[in-house]
């Protein structure tokens, strides 16, 4: 079955050493890319920064062996920061290990249930409004390292909070911090335009390492806040399960599993059409779903694809599953010899490179496009969730951006449905349209639009027979699907009618409800001979009925 096939053995079938050669470059290129990101990231999202790597390390093994993409790069992405800074803020480690297990199966599960195109459904409003959100969050998340500002003791987790605090201790700036963070942010945004191989990252970790030793600033580095860096393999980690730790962290869980799904699959479909190949969805899901599990059992946290991981290892020259394999090992080679050193990166830096990610993963485009051209129920949807992430969390965002969204579809909808009725030009007369003559007895309805339960009640309130009316033609050609409270609601019709002596013919049933009428046993309640398959053949039945 396609989605039990990683796309790693269906690469090993025609792999090369010249493509292996290309491989390892690429796996090396972007581990060192994903080696302050990480970090970084890991910072973000309140945990040290040793997990970053773990993450990097495990997910990104697990992901590239048993995902369905062929240059997919995963690890730590900014998308989660916010929600595992709340998790560990309120349930600690065991929280978010028991969040991301349970977000891992959920995943494992829709893609062994073919889920895969069910993502799609997620409106694009609210992934743009939660994403810019995010980059929110995560920018006023670093005001406090960039500026060096002394919270004085204050461990504010709402992103407003923070912001409150940051601005009630606004005069405990740190302007050698302030400087080492604009530097850095310099680098980042000036190295790219003239050097291209070596990561701007990497090169303004070098420059604020310099500045902070060379000139003996007084900065946080990340030895000062995190003393017990060390280097080393992770261990396992067994939370403390409990029942209500496991009810608590549920919606968490659906959130990791959204997010990471909507992320993983949105960046496969990115690197498919910069390499011209095609991901499995469903195997993606389940190699996420193996990848978070593993993540968070070795000390990491969630992970999903990361688009610019993924992109750089496609433009250095990487093509299968073993480039992201060769980024891990060399991250936990990295991890092993070099970690003791990352002590001395400081913090006005890991604020800096978050400030790139902010901007990068904010979308300010889309959404000012969003703003000037989509519908008002779209900006509503768009605006909403954005706000709710910064003003809240990532949570509630997608529970009331997808209830919103949800409403207003249905409206949007319910005004696509019309019922219409054939106009006679007397009672007494018969009404004679360009193909036929209709007598005064036989009533024809139209119907136009999906049938469902935002409109059922428009089936009564539209549709009436005269006194000398005999027979009820319901033309159905413009209904392409109909639920059960529609259903019931047509069935209610007939009862009314057949009080009234009135028989009712449907022309045109399509095929979706149609069927929903078998199963329903409506066909056998109406009369077979009652259903025709264009209005011609209707109106020849409803004759017949008459004159009989």
């Amino acid at each position: 079955m396609e989605c039990f096939k990683p796309m790693l053995f269906s690469c090993m079938k025609k792999y090369s050493k010249e493509q292996f050669a290309k491989d390892v470059v690429s796996g090396i290129i972007v581990a060192i890319i994903a080696l302050p990101l990480s970090i970084a990231l890991a910072l973000a999202s309140g945990v040290g920064p040793e997990p970053g790597l773990y993450t990097a390390i495990v997910a990104g093994f697990l992901i590239s062996f048993f995902g369905g993409s062929t240059v997919q790069i995963a690890g730590p992405t900014a998308a989660f920061a916010t929600i595992v800074a709340g998790i560990i803020a309120t349930d600690g480690m065991d929280g978010l290990i028991i969040a991301t297990i349970m977000a891992g199966i959920i995943l494992i599960v829709l893609g062994l249930i073919k889920a895969g195109a069910l993502i799609k459904f997620i409106p694009y409003t609210i992934t743009t409004g939660f994403t810019a959100g995010i980059a929110v969050t995560i920018l006023i998340g670093q005001f406090k390292d960039f500026f060096g500002v002394d919270f004085k003791g204050e461990k504010p987790i709402e992103t407003i909070d923070k912001l409150k605090v940051f601005f009630s201790n606004i005069d405990t700036i740190n302007y050698q911090a302030m400087l080492v963070g604009i530097v850095c942010l310099a680098v980042l945004i000036i190295w790219p335009k003239f050097f291209q191989k070596i990561p701007a990252s990497i090169i303004a970790v070098f420059v604020g390492i310099a500045m902070v030793k060379g000139l003996n600033l007084k900065v946080n580095t990340i030895g000062v806040l995190y003393p017990d860096l060390k280097a080393g393999l992770p261990s396992v980690s067994v939370p403390h399960f409990s029942f209500a730790l496991i009810k608590n962290e549920m919606p968490n869980a659906f959130t990791i599993a959204i997010l990471a799904a909507i992320e993983s699959l949105l960046s496969a479909v990115v690197a498919d059409g910069m390499v011209n190949s095609k991901h499995r969805s469903n195997q993606e899901l389940i190699g996420q779903g193996i990848g978070n599990i593993g993540s968070v059992l070795f000390g990491g946290i969630p992970a999903t694809g990361a688009i610019a991981r993924t992109a750089a290892n496609i433009k250095n020259g990487g093509r299968t599953p073993i480039a992201g394999i060769v980024h891990s090992i060399t991250l936990l080679v990295i991890l092993v010899v070099l970690m003791p050193y990352a002590k001395f990166i400081p913090m006005p830096c890991i604020a800096a490179i978050l400030f790139q990610v902010a901007y990068n993963m904010c979308q300010w485009r889309p959404f000012a496009r969003l703003v000037k051209y989509a519908p008002k129920s779209d900006i509503i949807v768009l605006v909403l969730t954005f706000v709710l992430t910064v003003v809240f969390d990532l949570v509630v965002a997608i529970e009331w951006g997808m209830i919103v969204a949800c409403i207003l579809f249905i409206k949007r909808m319910s005004e696509e449905t019309h019922v219409s009725g054939w106009t006679y030009q007397r009672d007494d007369e018969e009404f004679v349209d360009d193909l036929r003559p209709v007598a005064k007895e036989i009533r024809v309805f139209e119907i136009t639009g999906p049938l469902f339960f935002g409109v059922s009640d428009m089936l009564a309130e539209s549709i009436n027979v005269k006194d000398f009316t005999k027979v009820l033609v319901i033309r159905m050609r413009s209904v392409p699907a109909i639920d059960v409270t529609a259903l019931r609601a047509l069935r209610d019709l007939v009862d009314r009618a057949e009080k009234k002596g009135v028989t009712v013919v449907f022309s045109h049933v399509n095929e979706q409800p149609r069927h929903m009428m078998e199963k329903a046993d409506f066909i056998n309640r109406v009369g077979a001979d009652n259903f025709q398959p264009n209005i011609d053949a209707a109106l020849d039945r409803a004759e017949k009925l008459v004159n009989n």
